[in-house]
Order: C-alpha cells, then structure tokens, then sequence
C-alpha cells in the first residue's frame, strides 16, 4: 500500500479545467469576453512558461465567484462538468486510478485548479483525497480569496506535508503524475515520479533523471507496465 498521487489538469484529463472554465464563463456571457478571454490566455501561457504569478491569477479567477451567487454557480458548474469535462476524461487514466486501487493504494489528487471547479472531477474518478488552492467561502458567499497556501509549486509540496502530518500515510514508495515542470518540487519529493505527456521542460528532466515517461492520451498506451 502507498500514495499515489496524481496532478489533474493534462494528467488525469486531457486539457486544463481552469483554463476552460473561464473559456465556459466567456461563452456563457457571465464575464467581459474581450477581457477575461484576453486574461485568461495570457495566465494560462504564464503557467505553461513557469512565470505565473500565483496570487494575480487567483484573484482573477476566483472573482466570477464572488460576482455571483453560489446556487446559480453550482449550476453552471454541473453544466460545465457535463458538456466540457465529461468528453476529456481519459480511459487510460482511469485504467491506471483502477491499478492503484487495486493495490490497496491511497489515491489523492494535487491541483492549482481551485476546489470549486476540480472536486467534482476528482469525485468522477473515485478519488478520495483532494489538495486544491481553497476558495474562501463565508456567509454562503464566495470572497474571491483562497485560504492559506495556494497549492502551486512549491505550494503543493508545503500542503502534502501537511496533509501528511495529520495521516497514517507516509511517502515510502510514494507516486506522483504530472505532466508540467511546474510540479517539479513535488516530483523530486516522492519515489516514483512520473511524467505524464510532460511538456518540454519536464520531458528534458525526466530523461536526464531517467524517470519513467508516458503517455494517458493513447488507449493503446502500457501506462501499467511499470507499476509492481
């Protein structure tokens, strides 16, 4: 029994939630097109690229939150789970949660993307553990703030720590997915880290460290075959 840990946006789906649920509230007209599409596509090759600035993207994002009320959010979001998310989920993916579980393995997902918009992926997948930057939610409103740390680079190994702190599990044998560079220190952290169709930066580092390198797009992927 182990954790294994998987990274959501490009990893377990085959695009990034954060990014198209802006593109949803943009098509839906519940933001500024011009400007939230413009915003939205300048953060989203900030985070591809390694600069973004975490708290400037956070408070753009979380702001549709505060700007309307959590009943008619709730809403589109089922709405955006099942007409954007539902056709990205990856069968080899699931294959590879369903590998791990079978080992008796706690599963957890660590995600950027904020908790409004990733726990019900996450609930499609069977996972039980989620670590995701926290929107502040008082008096049945959404602040447009997040608590704590924000679970970003650096961010996402602080919060496994503590998660870890409160749990029996440790990370021996540990496993973590990821297709970004951005998740490097949480990659160096566990034992078996894995690339999952890593972008440029990840792919150079993980060939030099000789990580494993694969591949969840592909049905005909063996995705399993390294897993004892």
């Amino acid at each position: 029994m182990s954790l294994a840990i998987f990274d959501l946006d490009n990893t377990l789906i085959a695009d990034d939630s954060d990014y198209l649920w802006g593109q949803f509230l943009v098509d839906k007209g519940i933001v500024n097109k011009e400007h939230y599409e413009q915003a939205n596509a300048k953060f989203y090759e900030d985070y591809k690229q390694g600069t973004l600035d975490i708290k400037e993207f956070l408070q753009f994002s979380l702001k549709p939150l505060a700007d309307n009320k959590p009943d008619q959010l709730f809403r589109w979001r089922d709405q955006f789970i099942q007409e954007i998310i539902q056709p990205i989920l990856l069968q080899p993916a699931i294959d590879l949660v369903e590998k791990h579980k079978a080992k008796n393995d706690t599963l957890m997902v660590i995600t950027a993307t904020n908790r409004f918009i990733t726990e019900p992926i996450v609930n499609l997948y069977g996972i039980d553990n989620l670590l995701a930057t926290t929107p502040v939610f008082i008096d049945n409103r959404f602040t447009g703030q997040f608590e704590g740390v924000a679970c970003f680079q650096e961010g996402k190994v602080i919060l496994l720590n503590q998660w870890l702190q409160n749990s029996s599990e440790t990370l021996e044998n540990s496993w973590f997915y990821s297709d970004s560079h951005n998740d490097l220190p949480l990659l160096k952290l566990v034992e078996n880290p894995v690339a999952v169709n890593p972008d440029d930066a990840l792919e150079l580092f993980a060939r030099d460290k000789g990580w494993p390198i694969i591949s969840l797009r592909d049905k005909k992927c063996p995705s399993h075959h390294f897993i004892k």
